[in-house]
């Protein structure tokens, strides 16, 4: 089957959204595409209809194809989770925990082979596959057990695209060193250079890249500017790189930065709102009173309960509710608001039973069985009635406490939704909980919800009246495919 493989000459070099391009471009032009990322390490995950777990770049690739996502898309999926482990998700569903000593030693020939099966299973489907490396591939300490970037290329004999990132400086050092690392036979297919995040005048870089050319005899295929388009991150360093947008907004969301934040791509509707700045606060910094804190998703709910709580951010923030403040906890931040939450397998470290934040009155167990899976229901407040979407990926059991056993101060609580397993919100509407994962996907609701907050500042309201945030995504994929396509000669990659 066709393929090109996309890899970079450093992590962050724009591997993903060069990645995502294609599959929009190659889906325009009557392919049959689907992407393809061989092992994959992050914590924003996503849920097929299936039911299976695969990395959240790798179902915005699917979409940018026009298709389904699909576990073969990403068979392997790692989940670090601090002490040097990770989660591994091997076909869509997590198959445990192990370190990278043991995973490096002894997970090769499973992954390889997982790997193998996935790709001969797209093939039956799919006319093209673009394919995304990891990191480098030049990692020489580790290229012999690489499960993602020239052993896949190799596999497929597929036309492979470097791309170098030029913001980082040493563009053609990147560029020649990775080049030089590679084998003869994996240099062979190379058919293509990508200059990324590029600022300046291209006439100024025209010599580097006349250079390039006739010192490695490879291509420059574009030279891709700095473009403004919002697109998923895989980890959380991303966040430390982003600008700030919609500083001066009318309302302001505080995100807390959790140790090991995962799925924090649920806010990127609330980054798209103009009226709407959301601020990432690591703990230990200064919360301030925002118009909302959420408290998002985690690996690992409990050790990062314990960070807020040993940083004073677990105090500020109960500090915040006693003043009025509204809080949002999604899947393991929902679990924090608890009264408490018990490890009792010891699946996320040390057995044992630990204090939440007191602000709702549910308890839970951290169990070993992982529930993942698309939901539908709709709601019951701030509107009753509104249509939801989205998904569900954790591992708990919540139950919500009766009024006897509860320590919280209040027990005014309401379910958010039909379904009542999926989250509670109390009698003000201050304090909010879910195991929805896409919750702000959902246009009506994510508008409502901000009005509840803009009527506390005395602010008119927004129209509800507005898409669901899928919509918005598709005109960012195609803004996204013309910026990439004016800037890139693809036959070099085509016509092998």
């Amino acid at each position: 089957m066709k393929a090109i493989m996309v890899v970079g000459t450093t992590s962050h070099a724009g591997k993903s959204l060069i990645a995502t391009a294609l599959c929009r471009i190659l889906s325009r032009r009557g392919r049959r595409v689907a992407p393809f990322k061989g092992q994959n390490m992050a914590l924003n995950a996503y849920v097929t209809n299936a039911g299976a777990e695969i990395g959240y770049a790798q179902a915005v690739q699917a979409w940018a194809a026009q298709v389904a996502p699909h576990a073969e898309m990403n068979p392997i999926l790692l989940k670090p989770q601090g002490d040097m482990t990770s989660q591994v998700v091997l076909r869509g569903r997590a198959v445990g925990r192990i370190t990278a000593k043991d995973y490096y030693e002894k997970f090769f020939d499973t992954g390889w082979q997982a790997v193998q099966e996935s790709l001969a299973r797209l093939e039956q489907e799919f006319d093209f596959l673009v394919c995304e490396g990891a990191g480098s591939p030049a990692e020489i300490n580790l290229k012999h057990r690489d499960l993602t970037n020239m052993r896949v290329a190799k596999h497929l004999n597929a036309p492979t695209v470097l791309v170098a990132d030029i913001e980082r400086g040493g563009v053609f050092a990147h560029i020649v060193g990775t080049l030089e690392l590679l084998d003869p036979d994996e240099r062979a297919l190379v058919k293509g250079i990508i200059i990324n995040k590029f600022r300046g005048q291209r006439e100024i870089l025209q010599p580097g890249i006349d250079w390039l050319r006739e010192r490695m005899g490879i291509p420059v295929i574009g030279v891709v500017p700095m473009l403004n388009q919002a697109f998923p991150a895989e980890d959380s360093l991303s966040l430390l790189e982003r600008s700030p947008k919609n500083s001066n907004a009318a309302l302001t969301i505080a995100v807390i930065r959790l140790p090991h934040i995962s799925n924090f791509t649920d806010f990127d509707p609330l980054e798209s709102e103009e009226s709407v700045h959301v601020r990432y606060v690591s703990p230990g910094e200064d919360l301030g009173y925002p118009d909302a804190v959420i408290l998002p998703g985690t690996k690992t709910t409990i050790a990062d309960m314990v960070a807020l709580q040993r940083s004073g951010m677990a105090a500020a923030i109960q500090s915040y509710v006693h003043a009025g403040g509204t809080v949002l906890g999604i899947c393991g931040g929902f679990q924090m608001m608890g009264e408490y939450l018990a490890d009792p397998e010891g699946i996320e470290g040390p057995d044992g039973r630990y204090k939440g934040l007191q602000l709702i009155p549910i308890r839970t167990v951290i169990t070993t069985r992982k529930i993942a899976r698309q939901r539908d229901t709709s709601s019951q407040y701030p509107q009753a009635g509104l249509p939801i979407a989205g998904y569900e990926l954790h591992q708990g059991r919540t139950q919500l406490v009766s009024p006897e056993e509860a320590t919280s101060s209040e027990f005014k609580f309401d379910f958010l939704f039909e379904d009542k397993s999926l989250g509670v919100v109390d009698a003000r509407q201050a304090l909010w909980g879910t195991y929805l994962h896409g919750l702000f996907d959902n246009g009506p609701w994510r508008r409502t919800w901000l009005n509840c907050l803009r009527q506390q500042r005395g602010l008119n309201s927004l129209p509800t009246g507005v898409a669901n945030f899928r919509e918005q995504r598709e005109l960012m994929l195609n803004g996204l495919a013309n910026a990439v396509e004016n800037h890139l000669d693809l036959a070099p990659l085509l016509k092998s």
